[in-house]
């Protein structure tokens, strides 16, 4: 039986469940947001820049995906203060 499921005889116990809970998603949502950069790198910026895949990038496919992931992590910066910043 695992610390979620069992139950707590306490206050403290509770806790700490609680606390471990939210560490574990954390970590779950961190996570996913790699996952979600990754994908958008791979599937928008490489999409956008690379007009001719081969063994190296140009200097114009090198400078686009520079600009277009420069853009994503600016833009998902203003997305995560807006949510974290708004009125709960």
């Amino acid at each position: 039986m695992d610390s979620f499921s069992s139950p707590s005889s306490g206050s403290s116990s509770s806790q700490f469940s609680t606390e471990e809970f939210m560490d574990q998603l954390k970590t779950q949502l961190a996570q996913a947001y790699a996952e979600e950069f990754l994908e958008t790198v791979r599937g928008k910026c490489f999409e956008k820049c690379i007009t001719k895949p081969g063994s190296s990038l140009s200097g114009s496919e090198s400078s686009c995906i520079s600009r277009c992931v420069e853009r994503y992590i600016e833009a998902t910066g203003i997305i995560s203060r807006a949510m974290f910043s708004a009125p709960r």
